[in-house]
């Protein structure tokens, strides 16, 4: 703790730090983005301390960068001058309610605590970001998915409740259903003091895709609390969140299938997700039932299939897992890593419903892992984690680089973008492998070039990546959001129009464009 400011009573109790070796861990995130660094770093404890630090920047004109666990890879976190607020000190888990079925916490709480605490009431909160030592705020800031946004959907779905600060230090509290834009696009909001903010939602049209993160969102009409999910720290600091429960599924049945013929294994994919996708249907109209709970116990529900997640490993990913997973045989061209809700009674019939499935498109069962028992769960989801973690490894020992893509595109589209993806990656002698969300048609290629002549032809060849998503109708950012290294790429995807709308969007509640400079468009378009 700082010694007290007679000038600033404030630092009597906030942390607030200016040397630079104090400052070093928040001047860069997992993106590695080189160049961060700032004035000053604040740690408040309360929301009125995050005010107070707002309300004196916008006085100054003072860019503001807000930092969570800086878990993510996109340099949103990375402050490039002026101030950086942490919100790791607001990190309490305020209250849990097994009636309402909801929760509210603070940005700074992790989400991995907030899950465990969540499950010891028998609760359920489906958002499971690939790092979970990542902050709730930050997946708010960002919409994060993750594997079981296949069943769930992204965090958007469960946020019922948030309390901004403006950059002017103004309070607003949002609660879903509270405000929607108007016909024509306009959204008005009152904050604590009475100010009126007005603002136009942008016009651009959304891609026809599960997971999208690149710009703000604009569904018409828009729901006022979801202009603030995904927005990347642009338009205001989250201080508080409530957050809808659900109830916590009675068990699982999980499965890691390896296949012979890459044909037989995207067949099975395709009726995997359309049998989902039909249960869903089935029990969206059966007015006892939430399209979200474990098919009833009746008739020919019991057999129905609807995965919660599916992922796609192809044969170099396998390659990566064997270090660590030596079992894992090494002829397969791929594996699909899938789960599903079970109660004990759907159960036998469940496990029927996936090995029919599976043995009609030609899946080798005899070498691949299924289970419900939660201990060897644990082990498909190290088994799952052990990618990333095999491709970091190699990364550090090889002082290599990595250059990861995010790009989702429509469902129809999704078996030409993956051939492409190979074809490309294939023909460039760039070592790579490639995983991720084929339930959701997003998937990531990491490109792992040895040295700086292909590190240059890696980054061009995301170029062309993303124009071939763009071109299928799909998005630039399915997940990871925009931050500043996909700023560039958000502006070939929506040219100067949109993010001029987007900018407009911002002023209204930014109007000195202070927070999270630089992310999701650049300072040109600062009006």
């Amino acid at each position: 703790m700082n010694p007290p400011d007679p000038l600033n009573p404030r630092s009597k109790v906030m942390q607030t730090k200016t040397q630079i070796e104090d400052l070093q861990n928040y001047l860069t995130d997992a993106s590695n983005m080189p160049g961060g660094h700032a004035e000053r770093l604040f740690v408040p404890e309360t929301a009125e301390d995050v005010a107070e630090v707002l309300r004196e920047a916008n006085e100054k004109g003072v860019p503001v960068t807000i930092s969570g666990a800086r878990t993510g890879t996109v340099g949103g976190a990375i402050p490039f001058g002026g101030y950086v607020i942490s919100l790791e000190r607001l990190n309490k888990i305020k209250s849990i309610d097994k009636e309402t079925m909801t929760a509210v916490v603070d940005p700074g709480v992790v989400l991995a605590d907030f899950t465990k605490a969540v499950e010891a009431e028998g609760l359920f909160y489906p958002p499971d970001p690939t790092e979970w030592s990542c902050q709730i705020g930050g997946t708010i800031a960002t919409n994060a998915s993750g594997a079981r946004s296949f069943k769930y959907g992204a965090t958007r779905e469960f946020v019922i409740g948030l309390t901004v600060v403006l950059a002017d230090g103004e309070v607003l509290r949002l609660m879903r259903g509270g405000v929607f834009s108007s016909e024509d696009g306009l959204v008005e909001l009152k904050t604590e003091s009475g100010r009126v903010i007005r603002a136009k939602i942008p016009t651009y049209l959304r891609p026809d895709v599960r997971k999208n993160v690149s710009g703000y969102f604009n569904e018409t009409p828009v729901d006022a609390i979801d202009l603030f999910i995904g927005s990347e720290g642009t338009l205001g600091v989250i201080t508080e969140i409530e957050l809808r429960l659900l109830a916590k599924p009675e068990g699982f049945f999980s499965g890691i299938v390896f296949f012979n013929n890459e044909a037989e294994l995207l067949s099975f994919v395709n009726e995997a997700k359309a049998n989902s996708f039909g249960t869903r249907r089935v029990l969206s109209t059966t007015p006892s039932v939430e399209a979200t709970t474990t098919p009833p116990n009746q008739g020919g529900e019991l057999k129905r299939v609807d995965a919660s997640l599916i992922e796609y490993f192809d044969d170099r990913a396998l390659k990566f897992i064997s270090e660590k997973f030596p079992e894992t045989p090494s002829d397969a061209v791929g594996a699909i890593f899938f789960e599903q809700e079970t109660t004990a009674e759907n159960e036998d019939a469940l496990l029927e419903s996936w090995n029919e499935l599976l043995e009609k498109h030609g899946a080798d069962l005899e070498r691949s892992w299924f289970t419900t028992n939660e201990q060897d769960r644990e082990k498909m989801r190290a088994f799952r984690h052990a990618l990333p973690v095999s491709v970091n490894e190699r990364v550090v020992r090889n002082k290599q680089k990595k250059i990861g893509t995010d790009m989702a595109v429509p469902d129809g589209n999704f078996a030409g973008f993956l051939k492409f993806y190979k074809d490309t990656l294939d023909a460039s002698g760039i070592d790579y492998v490639i995983f991720g969300h084929i339930g959701d048609c997003h998937l990531h290629a990491n490109l792992l070039p040895k040295d700086d002549a292909e590190a240059e032809r890696s980054r061009h060849l995301y170029g062309r990546s993303v124009a071939q998503a763009i071109m299928l109708g799909g998005t630039v950012s399915a997940e990871h959001g925009i931050g500043k290294l996909k700023a560039k790429y958000l502006y070939v995807m929506m040219g100067e129009r949109y993010l001029n709308e987007m900018a407009e969007l911002k002023k209204a509640f930014d109007p000195k464009g202070i927070l999270g400079r630089g992310n999701m468009f650049g300072l040109e378009y600062k009006l």
